[in-house]
């Protein structure tokens, strides 16, 4: 992409019919790394990848509880996602205060939504550069939704967003059938297996790099990290890498490969902007 005379500003529309600042801040998320969600008819878990500026850098914040009930996974511009998190503990402070109930996820989404098309319509705006997982449970059963810098919101059974996302649609595509019943660990266990695929093959996951968030029937939105993620990444055992080195036709490792090049960042300085020096460290 190369600045125009159609992309000075976000009211403004191209004789193609794209508005250029949309598209840049959808680029932004694909800066970010990888965040999956998936839900099963009890459950519904987020995982992501975290990153460091340096090796005497801590791991950015990927995961950030809303409520009680419901949590948020980000790529992007953490500085966005921060002010965005903070609007949604509002709306569910305020359902609390006035209503005495937890706020549907549905209507927090649809809020999102509609806060990120103003700043698509106005001149002087510019569109928030992050991507948000939104997870779930309200009297309906678990819910994993999607918000686009572009104002669009969608529901899903799974998703994944930022660096290499590509590879893990293609694990979460190939078994879906397998985790819209499954029990929490084996939830849990499609999650990693499907977020390793976003890895470079000489990475791994572990309690420092990886970030996970469950809510669901009888259990309250809860963030693991740190040695309590330990047992969890056991659950990956000596399948760990199968759809990445031996799944059916590799099909998964290539797609790895082939989506490096439009997933990276090209420009090392713009991982840096994205995500290292990460301002929502400081947050809770």
């Amino acid at each position: 992409m190369f600045r125009n005379q159609y992309d000075n500003d976000v009211s403004t529309w191209s004789p193609q019919g794209r508005i250029h600042q949309v598209e840049y801040a959808v680029e932004a998320v694909k800066q970010g790394s990888a965040a999956i969600g998936l839900r099963s008819d009890k459950f519904a878990v987020l995982l992501a990848l975290k990153r460091s500026s340096g090796e005497l850098a801590s791991y950015q914040k990927k995961l950030i509880k809303i409520d009680d009930h419901m949590g948020i996974g980000i790529a992007g511009l953490t500085s966005d996602a921060r002010v965005l998190s903070n609007f949604m503990r509002s709306e569910a402070m305020k359902s609390k205060m006035l209503y005495d109930r937890p706020l549907p996820t549905q209507r927090i989404v649809n809020a999102i939504a509609d806060k990120a098309q103003v700043n698509t319509q106005q001149y002087g705006r510019r569109p928030y550069g992050v991507g948000l997982l939104v997870i779930g449970y309200d009297e309906t059963g678990p819910h994993l939704f999607e918000c686009s810098p572009s104002g669009t919101s969608f529901e899903y059974y799974a998703m994944s967003i930022g660096a290499r996302s590509q590879s893990a649609k293609t694990y979460l595509e190939r078994y879906r059938e397998d985790f819209t019943n499954a029990p929490l660990k084996e939830l849990v266990r499609h999650g990693l297996q499907a977020l390793r695929d976003t890895l470079q093959q000489d990475k791994d996951l572990n309690v420092s790099n990886t970030s996970l968030g469950i809510v669901g029937e009888d259990h309250p939105f809860e963030i693991v990290e740190g040695e309590a993620l330990q047992e969890y990444l056991d659950l990956l055992g000596e399948d760990t890498g199968r759809t990445r080195a031996t799944g059916p036709g590799g099909a998964a490792a290539n797609t790895t490969t082939e989506n490096n090049d439009e997933s990276e960042p090209s420009d090392p300085a713009a991982a840096v902007l994205f995500e290292a020096a990460d301002p929502m460290d400081t947050d809770n």
